[in-house]
């Protein structure tokens, strides 16, 4: 009988026990091998993301101007001539031409503009030490980066730089070419709807590329309208600086008059009593923001309600961002204000 019993367990655990120890092993190892191999693929895909940011970010860093990578930069203030890097500069020159609330088409329109501008004023030199200067009035705007992070909120300052940098570095290279030559890069605020041709605000026979084109949804902009209203001696003394004879009947009704348009439906001619002046000229004078403006009068007043801001000619400002808010790329912006021109590589000229 106790051998008996001896068998009996003896059977039991061959049969049944010692399989299941080991059964449980293999089906404990095999689960660590699952898990060691998903493991490694998830550490490869990472390694795999991380070589692909790197490839990109190598790419984006790869691009070398061949000509033009360094300019001299003429501060008017300090008359101060200093060597920068071409898109370092356009950096600074896109944060003080164009909000960064803007969209990031219209910013990489105006980084590729700005390039394209920079470019021509080297090749058509305007001063004698210098490529281009700081002054907007003379060539383009410029604002340090400490100068343009002081003006922005605190929360906003480093994501707004970094907005516009990308802008400028997604763009490298990028010129507006017509005839395989960079074009003179006109732009300005707020085109009033219409932009103007050259030949209307400084004379010339002007350039092609630079047509009159229609642009929508500027009106929603802040820049699209304002007013000015002068007392008759105000508009007297004003005029008066410039034409020292000046004599106006304010109780004649055609003494203030404007005489004609251009095609854009700017101001071509006022008359001013006995003075015919430009609508150009008016605008300087009066410190009008545009030439696109009607005259009204009230008793012992002139206001003069103005639409757009700037010369109107090229690029509106507003009107690329409102392109961009309708999902056009910088490229179509481009095409759309400035007429058969090409979009190419500097480094290909």
């Amino acid at each position: 009988m106790k051998k008996f019993l001896i068998y009996l367990i003896g059977f039991i655990l061959i049969c049944f026990i010692i399989p299941a120890i080991f059964t449980k092993r293999t089906e404990s190892t095999s689960s660590n091998i699952e898990k060691n191999k998903e493991q490694i693929t998830e550490e490869n895909q990472s390694e795999e993301k991380k070589e692909d940011t790197d490839n990109k970010k190598s790419e984006e860093s790869d691009y070398t101007y061949q000509k033009y990578g360094t300019i001299t930069l003429l501060h008017k203030k300090t008359g101060e001539i200093q060597q920068v890097n071409l898109d370092e500069y356009l950096c600074n020159v896109v944060s003080a031409e164009m909000p960064a609330s803007f969209e990031n088409s219209a910013l990489e329109a105006q980084a590729i503009v700005a390039r394209t501008y920079t470019i021509f004023k080297i090749l058509n030199k305007k001063h004698d030490n210098a490529d281009i200067c700081d002054d907007s009035t003379c060539c383009q705007a410029w604002i340090s980066k400490e100068d343009r992070l002081a003006r922005w909120e605190e929360a906003s300052r480093e994501s707004n730089w970094q907005k516009i940098c990308n802008a400028v570095n997604n763009t490298k290279g990028k010129i507006v070419t017509y005839e395989n030559q960079p074009i003179n890069a006109f732009f300005h605020s707020n085109s009033g709807g219409t932009t103007e041709i050259p030949l209307n605000v400084w004379g010339g026979s002007g350039y092609p590329y630079l047509q009159s084109v229609q642009t929508a949804g500027e009106e929603g902009y802040s820049q699209y309208q304002s007013e000015v209203e002068l007392s008759h001696d105000e508009i007297l003394n004003k005029i008066k600086e410039k034409y020292s004879d000046i004599s106006i009947d304010f109780s004649n009704g055609e003494s203030i008059k404007i005489l004609d348009y251009t095609e854009s439906g700017r101001v071509k001619t006022v008359r001013f009593g006995n003075h015919d002046i430009s609508g150009v000229e008016t605008r300087s004078i009066l410190g009008l923001k545009s030439t696109n403006f009607e005259i009204s009068k009230s008793e012992g007043k002139i206001k003069f309600s103005v639409k757009g801001y700037g010369h109107g000619v090229g690029m509106s400002q507003t009107g690329a961002d409102a392109m961009a808010k309708q999902g056009s790329n910088s490229e179509e912006i481009i095409r759309h204000f400035y007429s058969g021109v090409e979009i190419k590589d500097v480094n290909s000229l």
